[in-house]
């Protein structure tokens, strides 16, 4: 069963500001998340998750009981982690 991808005002903000290019291969790859997010996302510290992109990362939070991934942040790799 594939997830829901629901995004924050900040990763839109992001994508929108992003070469178009750049921005559909992200869309892309949270379209292949989706139908099974574990094989793609790394756990990072805390409560999220990363997803690794070329350069630029997000940090994601997954609610497996209603199947939904949470778009929280994505930036460029050197600046997310500061976050």
């Amino acid at each position: 069963m594939s997830y829901d991808i629901e995004f924050s005002a900040q990763a839109k903000r992001f994508l929108k500001h992003l070469d178009k290019n750049v921005a559909l291969r992200v869309l892309e790859k949270f379209e292949q998340t989706k139908e099974d997010p574990f094989r793609y996302l790394e756990h990072n510290e805390g409560d999220y998750y990363k997803l690794r992109i070329g350069k630029i990362r997000a940090l994601v939070d997954v609610e497996q009981d209603s199947k939904l991934i949470l778009v929280q942040v994505i930036d460029k790799r050197g600046r997310i982690y500061k976050r």
